[in-house]
């Protein structure tokens, strides 16, 4: 029973109501990532950090996957291999992305000078 009690207390946090700093509108049609009031150079930029950015996102929870199957194997080889490999994909993957990243931020940055 006091054990039980003590392991509740711990959910306690997650139960309790805070205030969230949160925008009330982003008007998504019209003005979400600077569509409507940026030139197209600026669009494009918006766009390709939106999708880098979930790509990124996805890779980093590829990699926690891969960690949770580890912790969760039990010393079971074939979940230790499989978690391995997960988490060597998920590395390349954010390798890739942070890579994709920085090379259009190059390429944007020297198309938007150059003009």
């Amino acid at each position: 029973m006091k054990n039980t009690l003590k392991q509740l207390m711990y959910l306690v946090p997650l139960f309790v109501a805070t205030r969230a700093g949160a925008q009330v509108s982003i008007d998504f049609p019209t003005n979400f990532a600077g569509f409507s009031s940026q030139n197209v150079k600026v669009t494009i930029q918006n766009v390709i950090r939106i999708i880098l950015g979930f790509l990124g996102i996805i890779t980093v929870i590829i990699i926690l996957y891969g960690g949770f199957i580890w912790m969760s194997s039990f010393g079971e080889e074939d979940k230790i291999d499989h978690a391995k490999k997960m988490i060597s994909a998920g590395v390349v993957g954010l390798v890739v992305v942070l890579t994709a990243y920085a090379i259009s931020n190059f390429v944007i940055a020297s198309v938007t000078t150059a003009v």
